[in-house]
Formats: C-alpha cells, structure tokens, sequence
C-alpha cells in the first residue's frame, strides 16, 4: 500500500519565492515578519521567511527564536484558519538564546481555505478531470488500487494515493472533504459510498452512474439502514446537468462545472445538504425517499444521463 505521494521539495530560496510556489500548490502557509527589535538581535525588522506544514523557506535569524517561530505558525496551520497574530520574544535563557535583546514577530496565515476533493478512480473520466480540477484552490487526494494507470507526473497540489482496498481510505479523509467516485467496479463503487454515508462529515458523495444503477444504490442502502438525511448527501448522478455529451472529457467538464459552482456557494449551506447548482441538478440532489423509490420526477433527471452513466463507468 502507497498510503500517499506529491510534489514534496520546493525550489523557492527566498521568502517572495516561497510564497510565489505556496500560492502556485495551493498549499497553506505561515508569512513569519520580524516587526520590531530592541537591543541586540539576530536579524533587523523586515526579515521574513515562509512556513508551511513541511518546510520553511529563508530565515529570521536561526536559533532557538527561528525554532519556536516555526512551531508556532504550524501550531496556526493546523487550526485551519486564516488568521494574524503578534508575538513578543525575549532573546534570554528562557529560550534558549543570549543574544540580551527582544523580537516581536508577525504571524500571518495565509491560503488555508482550500477544499479536499478525494476522487476514487484513475480511468479516462478521471483522468481528464483532475488536470481541469488542480486549477483551482482545491487539495486533491487520486485513489486508486492501479498505481500503472496513474500519470508519471501530477500537479502540485495532486497527492496520489495507491490502496489496494480504496474504500479504506474513507476513514482517512478530513471533515467535510468532497467525493467523487469514478471507478470501474459498481461493487467498488457501493462500497465507498456506503463507507461515506456512514461519515455525516462529508457533505458531498458524487456517483457517477446510470438511472438502474442509481435505483439500485439507493434501494440497497435503504435496506442497510442508511435514512433519508443520509442519502441527501449522495448525488448521483455527478454533474451539471446542463452540460451534454457522453465522452469522458465531456463528463469531466460537467462535473467540474457542478463543483466550480460549489466551490463559489455559501460552504455553509453544503454541510449536510449539496447546494444545487441549477434547476435541473437541483432535482438530481433532492433528498430521496427513505424507501429508496426515485419518484416520476426524478426519473427523467436520472434517465437524461444513463447513457453518460453507463459509458463512463467504462475504462
């Protein structure tokens, strides 16, 4: 099992540079500035450098002062909001420093709102949906068992994750990730969406397939138990409606366009319930009865794409 893997190093020497890539992946991270010095210090006011989860780009002035620095702005990354705070070090004993003089620092955490999309399947939708998705300010988690079928090389903020048994990695995803599920075994494909719905913190579980495949997803889940609430939160089929065509460039188009709009509505309004992102799309993400039935109009909605469905479920 490969649990995960991405773009890990960065070219960026300087702080500019560094922010530069971090905005170019997506990526969080801190903007650390000495702002004020008394007495004798490491480094003058206006030294800065870059903290991300990983790595810290040039310097204020190593040391004890540089250690803590870093601690700190992960410490502000890890709550996972934008935020800027100001903190006063004296340079003595007590940090391990004798320089006799003091520092305040700003803290400045930036580029933290970034949606998790985790998309199981690496065939031809796939394949043409990630390129058009790590354009935008999203974290992408590739899952698949075929680590061949993946590309040699993925964009920056594109982890790939080989599992042998992908719907494990369900449990792994943080709150309130989005899943699109792709694959290319409707066995597979139940699988993770029954994992899913047994999480309410992932607001968003989008299937691809047809009007009988859906039918029967949701008849089988409603004998396992799953409520009316819970499948609220499965839409399927995945993606704007609006959008015609069967190709898997095609598909990958529709449901960008379902999560671009997503990604511009009120993310409050997704937690528990996907916003619709037009009328006929608006059908497709009704909550479906608790006894599995599609009403009669839900079925057009459904039928409108079983051939898309059908076709690229097919690798």
């Amino acid at each position: 099992m490969t649990r995960g893997t991405m773009a890990t190093s960065f070219r960026a020497r300087y702080w500019h540079e560094g922010i530069a890539e971090c905005q170019e992946r997506n990526e969080g991270y801190v903007l650390v500035t000495v702002v004020n010095t008394a007495g004798s210090t490491p480094r003058e006011p206006g030294s800065k450098m870059v903290v991300t989860a990983s790595h810290s780009i040039d310097t204020i002035g190593g040391g004890h002062l540089e250690f803590d620095a870093i601690a700190r702005a992960r410490q502000y990354l890890a709550k996972g909001e934008a935020c800027t705070e100001l903190h006063s070090y004296p340079l003595s004993s007590a940090l391990g420093q004798c320089c006799g003089g003091a520092v305040k620092v700003l803290f400045d955490v930036c580029n933290v709102h970034q949606q998790h999309i985790a998309i199981f399947g690496a065939g031809h939708v796939a394949k043409a949906l990630v390129p058009i998705l790590a354009q935008l300010p999203v974290r992408i988690s590739w899952i698949d068992s075929r680590e061949d079928l993946f590309p040699s090389s993925l964009p920056a903020n594109v982890k790939k994750v080989v599992e042998e048994a992908p719907e494990s990695e369900v449990r792994h995803l943080d709150e309130n990730s989005w899943l699109v599920i792709l694959t290319h075994d409707h066995q597979l494909d139940f699988s993770i969406t029954e994992q899913a719905l047994k999480r309410p913190t992932l607001p968003f579980v989008g299937l691809i397939g047809s009007d009988t495949k859906a039918k029967r997803f949701v008849t089988k889940l409603t004998q396992r138990g799953f409520d009316e609430h819970a499948l609220s939160r499965l839409v399927t089929p995945i993606g704007d409606r609006d959008i015609p065509g069967k190709r898997p460039i095609e598909v990958a188009v529709s449901i960008s366009a379902q999560l671009i709009a997503m990604l511009h509505s009120d993310k409050s309004e997704l937690k528990g319930s996907p916003k619709s992102t037009n009328n006929s799309q608006s059908e497709a993400s009704t909550p479906l009865p608790a006894d599995g039935k599609i009403r009669e109009n839900k079925v057009q909605t459904f039928t409108q794409c079983e051939k898309r469905g059908a076709t690229s479920d097919i690798e």
